[in-house]
């Protein structure tokens, strides 16, 4: 459907409206219609590549995901359904209960009947959904259903209290149907039960601050904005329960306080973690925070953030021909998919439709934008509940991520490093390498292959610095005896980062990666740099225990990119206990000073002590042992 003209007036920086969420919702909504079985139960979105549930379940999922979508368009409006799609969703929940929902049944050629909810099961994640489609467009749709209808929804729903649930923020899904069947008068005790207990279970995440470990010890990623916090929230402000609401509404509170800042200029979300193919779900929690009176950010900037974002990937190919939503980040991209995803699964962005329970009249749509926090000044916000340093630049609106201490790593074993976790770094303009050598890593080579980061320790995170600990991995064991203690130190453009290395053997290569931007230009100079086909550069260059600089090329590309380029250093390391040194930079502003006005003093000994020089003259002492860091604020 065609967009209204911009708003530059009321939107400054995006130009876009409620008007505009509205006509991207309709038209989201429009284009799944034509691939809805005959009876509307099932949404079979086009693909070669089902999820490891199978088409069945994906067919689910484009139902539940679309019909959370329409939810929040109709009830936004006050019940309007100019297109009728709530009849199509009426429909679908008519046929997808009718015929009793065994696994006979569906080998049987049923080809209606949603999939059972089972331990573990991703019709327990639809089911979340639709119950919360049906808490919202109550009046207009449970209430107008035949009391058949609701008798057979509600059973099938009701199966999500019984079943377990993954040990994550799958926690949520029982609850948010608990909250609807509760308020439904269906199996009212055991609905309250399963809220409680999903409450209860999360528990164990919180680390404070309003940052939430998805399960995994260390897994810190966006599910905690659009699943860890919007859940909970919204079903307490759905269910009217003051205390529950101001209980998670002051984490989520905290939460924005930090996580507005990562957001960059163009509207991008960091790069991290798993799922990304839900793209701008990463605003849910700006809007949960506006609905229910939770947020730091003033009206101005969650609109700008939140339609920045929107933006930022309509207006680089996330739609297909068709007008559908692509498993990728700009368009289809392999890499970032996870087994569980299926055709219909970058449609848990209807969650960034939050805001449009908003009504027209709110400051929030009314007041004019504000810049987002990357657009106003040079920032380093540290963030030591996930163990990450946020550095932002106004001149290029550019936000990087340093990690000491997300690696989605089990609690019981190690797995190989996921490359949107373990990294030293993210930045909302850069995507990881997946094959041969990394970005933003260090790397001792053992039999000529990479060693991984494994396990990460954080050291703490303080003004302008992080820290971790971690033992290099070769052919899925710890290097005995080998521990690498890392800092990352920040100052506006610049990063410098220093690695203690003890244990290892003298004569071990080393390799140092820098950001890989997506691009093909490489640039000549004592620095290992590389370009970006448009303004965006990153370059590497070493301050102690490096020998060579280069630049290699990333044939498969990133993310962002179908080819790019990876700064790299290179070194022999001496033996015993080393330092490695380097500052790397990416930027898209052509004016800053040379990379090699970062100076370094390094005294060796059981506490290393080094002396940071930034170009500006602002000083910073470092003491570093192994597994040990202080850092003596600016002078």
């Amino acid at each position: 459907m065609p967009l209204p003209p911009e708003d530059r007036q009321l939107s400054p920086y995006t130009g876009w409206t409620r008007e505009h969420w509205e006509a991207t919702a309709d038209g989201l909504l429009a284009a799944v219609r034509p691939y809805a079985s005959p009876g509307r139960a099932l949404v079979d979105l086009p693909g070669d590549r089902p999820s490891w549930s199978g088409r069945r379940s994906d067919a689910l999922e484009g139902f539940a995901r679309t019909f959370l979508l329409a939810s929040l368009r109709i009830a936004g409006a006050g019940g309007a359904d100019p297109h009728g799609v709530l009849e199509d969703y009426a429909r679908g929940l008519d046929a997808g209960t009718r015929t009793p929902t065994s696994e006979r049944d569906l080998a049987d050629g049923d080809r209606e009947s949603w999939p059972p909810i089972t331990d573990r099961g991703q019709a327990m994640v639809e089911a979340a959904s639709i119950a919360f489609a049906l808490r919202l467009t109550r009046p207009w749709l449970w209430d107008c259903l035949d009391g058949a209808v609701r008798g057979r929804v509600g059973r099938w729903l009701a199966d999500a209290l019984r079943r377990t649930p993954n040990d994550n923020n799958w926690h949520l899904f029982p609850l948010s149907v608990g909250g609807f069947l509760a308020e439904a008068g269906i199996e009212e005790k055991e609905a309250r039960a399963a809220v409680r207990r999903g409450l209860e279970r999360i528990e164990r995440f919180h680390l404070g601050d309003g940052w939430y470990t998805d399960g995994r010890p260390r897994a810190f990623d966006h599910y905690n904005g659009w699943a860890l916090h919007l859940y909970p929230v919204l079903h307490a402000h759905l269910a009217g329960d003051a205390p529950l609401l101001a209980e998670y509404g002051s984490r989520l509170s905290a939460h924005l306080a930090g996580y507005a800042h990562t957001f960059g200029g163009d509207g991008a979300p960091v790069h991290q973690g798993r799922s990304l193919t839900y793209r701008f779900a990463t605003t849910a929690a700006l809007w949960a925070g506006t609905l229910t009176g939770h947020t730091p950010p003033p009206h101005g900037t969650t609109r700008r953030l939140a339609s920045g974002a929107l933006r930022h990937f309509l207006d680089r190919g996330a739609l297909d021909t068709n007008g559908l939503l692509t498993l990728g980040w700009y368009g289809p991209e392999p890499r970032l998919v996870q087994p569980y995803s299926g055709p219909a699964s970058p449609y848990w962005a209807a969650s960034a439709f939050t805001g449009l329970l908003l009504p027209a009249g709110h400051p929030v749509w009314r007041e004019q934008e504000l810049p987002a926090p990357a657009e106003i000044r040079d920032t380093v916000l540290a963030l030591p509940r996930p163990g990450w340093l946020v550095q932002s630049t106004a001149r290029d609106g550019l936000v990087r991520l340093h990690n000491h201490g997300s690696d989605d790593q089990p609690a019981d074993t190690v797995l190989p490093d996921n490359p949107h976790y373990a990294r030293l770094a993210h930045s909302t303009a850069t995507g990881p390498v997946h094959e041969g050598l990394a970005d933003n890593h260090l790397a001792l080579l053992v039999d000529g292959r990479p060693t991984e980061r494994g396990r990460i320790q954080p050291l703490g995170a303080g003004h302008g610095w992080a820290a971790s600990a971690w033992r290099p991995r070769a052919a899925g064991q710890d290097l005995p005896g080998v521990t690498v203690t890392s800092l990352t130190l920040v100052h506006g453009a610049d990063e410098v980062r220093l690695h203690l290395v003890t244990g290892a053997g003298a004569g071990t290569p080393v390799t140092h990666g820098g950001w890989a931007v997506a691009g093909t230009q490489t640039l000549a100079g004592p620095a290992a740099t590389a370009r970006a086909d448009g303004r965006l550069s990153s370059e590497l260059r070493g301050l102690h225990g490096f020998t060579d600089a280069g630049t290699t090329v990333v044939p498969e590309g990133t993310a962002f990119g179908p080819s790019a380029l990876l700064p790299l250093l290179t070194g022999t390391l001496p033996g015993g206990t080393a330092l490695l040194a380097c500052a790397a930079r990416l930027t898209r502003d052509d004016t800053l000073h040379p990379l090699d006005a970062v100076g370094l003093t390094v005294e060796p000994g059981d506490t290393w002590q080094l002396g940071l020089r930034w170009p500006d003259g602002t000083e910073r002492t470092v003491r570093l042992a192994p597994e040990a860091v202080a850092v003596r604020e600016d002078i």
